[in-house]
């Protein structure tokens, strides 16, 4: 059995990207870990006030653990770290809590954001886990995988250099592809209507997509960043 710890800069952002392969894993048998670094909403506001907006950071705190209970996640932990505003922080400061956690759970592989997405928290948490995660002898990481966010990772500058590109697919059936989605509609602040990328018609559209890339009916998708066999 595999333990995955999944880390993420916002609420949503865990199932978006990699929700259908979770609920996989999670039936297979594998532990799952759940880490969201930043809060998820003051970036909304004017200035940034976490006491303005107290119930709502609540509610959504609320809705990471139902959506975690949906793909099967044995813990999902949601930090502090302020939205949208990770640059703001020393990147040693990430690392630590990055670490602390890595610690707590030893995993094998760790899932989190493409270097390359156009929210600049997404960007900095790959920093943060590719610093924590350095291969050092006594290392539990074996596998590094980064996922792709609908309304983040295809909205960059489409440069060469920024591409997603992906490395490893993961076959998942339509039960997988409905838990995602249902783990989605669990955050009653993030979900959207269609055409919108987070919504369920555009999320069943990309898993046939990325099932399509790789010979299968559904998928999710992966650039492998680093493995250790």
């Amino acid at each position: 059995m595999s333990i995955a710890l999944v880390i993420a800069s916002h609420p949503d952002d865990e199932i978006l990207g990699c929700g259908a392969t979770m609920s996989r894993w999670a039936g297979d048998g594998s532990e799952i870990h759940i880490l969201i670094l930043g809060e998820g909403i003051t970036s909304r506001s004017e200035r940034r006030d976490p006491r303005a907006v107290e119930r709502e950071l609540e509610a959504l705190k609320a809705d990471v653990q139902r959506a975690a209970k949906v793909v099967g996640a044995a813990s999902a932990e949601v930090l502090d770290l302020p939205d949208n505003r990770f640059d703001s922080i020393p990147l040693l400061d990430i690392v630590k809590r990055v670490e602390e956690k890595k610690r707590a759970v030893r995993p094998t592989v760790v899932l989190t954001h493409h270097g390359a997405d156009l929210n600049v928290d997404h960007r900095c948490t790959l920093e943060a886990v590719m610093t924590a995660c350095r291969p050092m002898p006594g290392e539990t990481v074996q596998e590094i995988l980064s996922f792709e966010v609908p309304s983040s990772t295809e909205w960059r500058a489409p440069l060469a250099a920024n591409a997603f590109l992906p490395t490893q697919f993961v076959h998942v059936s339509s039960a997988h592809v409905e838990a995602k989605i249902k783990a989605m509609e669990a955050y009653r602040s993030e979900r959207r209507a269609s055409p919108h990328p987070r919504s369920p018609e555009a999320l069943r559209a990309l898993a046939r997509w990325r099932g399509a890339c790789c010979g299968s009916e559904y998928a999710e998708a992966f650039e492998v960043l680093r493995r250790i066999v």
